[in-house]
């Protein structure tokens, strides 16, 4: 006996009681009974279920535009589509993350939510597919095999553009610590030995511009997945679709997202190259290794703060240790750093489930875009973690800085062109063995005067070429 709380629906499989609540149905619902992985909903990525509202809003005007669907149901499935894109029902897209079927069940629970909502729309009961169907409208010239790709292609370019913003944020927080560090003169190192002067500033700009870079690159990624294969329907012939639907399809959800989007030339090639989401991870992963890269250095910078570097102080914003006391860890950019091994590993996973494609269709799509969106969105909060809660209050140790730079036997290289190679070699390791600072076993020897090492030892003198005189 059927509970006032169920309806029945049905599927090739049979009948069966889907929640009267729901406005996803029974595909949906045998998805969520196949699928128990991850126990996180296709709704976890707002940006995917939006997406495939537009996907699904752009093949109803289409289809109503070449006369395929009536005006009626046409505006009731725009209506549906447009409430999910504004956040309404997301609960309801319940399927797994991670699924089998190449999507499908992420492109049936769409199907049958805005199905449900456009009957509610019209003043039907959920479940009323006579009057609306799941399949033969909402879903009408389409397949998972071009729907699923491209909303992700949609959702993607979405989370691109929201990481590149963030990435924004940190490079101006990078670049305004490179104006403050300006005239602080540090000692440069390599393979973490003393190697030749320059500021505090130089290398926070450094972080800056390799943020830069990487925005450009994720631009560029980012045109690559704006090629499209939405008519493609199963393979790629686009059978069962109108000669002109495609285009017009295209058009129609280039205008609904902003975003300008081309239908590839080739909707066979297309509908089984996953290529363009093996460039973008391969980006996504070149941002985090260099972001990683930063953290790292922005840890040893502040290393110590007495028995290590010290150079900089990072803000603290949690107590460090449960049995020491008054220690503060450098906690903003460790989770940063597990952001960057997390995407790291998804590469990894996307090149996999990119290989593992066979003939017509790759069947993995579903956990290359769980990969991709969870790269694209952790990096997005760990740039934005980052600068509010670490770059913007860093702070530099100025006297040790410079007392540094002073003792580094690092600073003979600075001297070479007054007072030769040779001569910089025997000072270097006399500094070496006696402990004494370069300066002032130049000045002992007479080798230069102070007044001279002083002109010398500018901080503009020491980071940048300069016309160099003969040693004489």
């Amino acid at each position: 006996m059927l509970a006032p709380t169920e309806r029945i629906e049905h599927d090739l499989l049979g009948d069966l009681a889907v929640p009267a609540s729901a406005y996803y149905g029974v595909h949906t619902l045998r998805a969520l009974q196949n699928f128990p992985i991850t126990g996180m909903p296709i709704s976890v990525y707002p940006n995917l279920v939006n997406a495939l509202a537009s996907v699904k809003q752009a093949a109803a005007l289409a289809n109503h535009d070449l006369g395929l669907l009536s005006e009626v149901k046409t505006q009731a499935i725009v209506h549906a589509c447009t409430q999910v894109r504004s956040g309404a029902a997301h609960e309801h897209f319940v399927v797994d993350v991670i699924q089998g079927g190449a999507g499908t069940s992420t492109n049936m629970n769409a199907n049958e939510v805005i199905a449900n909502l456009a009957l509610e729309h019209l003043g039907q009961q959920r479940g009323e597919y006579a009057v609306l169907h799941p399949n033969e409208d909402v879903n009408l010239g389409q397949s998972t095999n071009d729907v699923y790709p491209t909303a992700l292609k949609i959702a993607t370019h979405v989370g691109i553009m929201q990481l590149v913003d963030a990435m924004g944020v940190l490079r101006a927080s990078f670049e305004r610590k490179a104006v403050e560090f300006g005239n602080d003169l540090k000692m440069g190192r390599t393979q973490l030995q003393d190697a030749v002067p320059m500021t505090l500033g130089q290398e926070f700009s450094t972080f800056a511009v390799m943020l830069g870079e990487d925005q450009e690159r994720l631009k560029e990624a980012a045109q690559l997945i704006c090629e499209i294969n939405l008519g493609a329907t199963a393979i790629g012939t686009g059978i069962n679709t109108h000669p002109q639907y495609a285009q017009l399809a295209c058009r129609h959800l280039s205008e609904i997202t902003g975003i300008a989007l081309t239908t590839s030339p080739n909707l066979i090639e297309a509908t089984q190259d996953v290529g363009s989401f093996v460039q973008l991870s391969g980006v996504l992963k070149r941002v985090a290794v260099k972001l990683s890269k930063t953290c790292n250095d922005l840890r040893l910078l502040s290393s110590g703060p007495r028995a290590g570097l010290g150079e900089i102080n990072l803000p603290p914003v949690q107590a460090g240790s449960s049995i020491m006391p008054g220690k503060v860890n450098p906690v903003i950019p460790e989770v940063v750093n597990q952001i960057a091994f997390e995407v790291i590993g998804n590469d990894v996973t996307v090149s996999f489930a990119a290989e593992a494609g066979q003939l017509q269709l790759n069947a993995f799509e579903p956990i290359i875009a769980h990969s991709l969106f969870k790269s694209v969105a952790h990096l997005r909060a760990g740039c934005l973690t980052l600068a509010s809660k670490c770059v913007d209050g860093i702070t530099a140790n100025r006297e040790r800085l410079r007392a540094i730079v002073e003792n580094s036997v690092g600073i003979v290289t600075a001297l070479n062109p007054y007072i030769g190679y040779m001569h910089s070699t025997e000072i270097a390791r006399e500094a070496l063995t006696s402990g004494k600072s370069v300066a002032q076993i130049v000045v002992d020897k007479g080798l230069l005067s102070q007044a001279q090492l002083d002109e010398i030892l500018q901080p503009a003198m020491l980071t940048q070429p300069r016309k160099m005189t003969s040693a004489g």
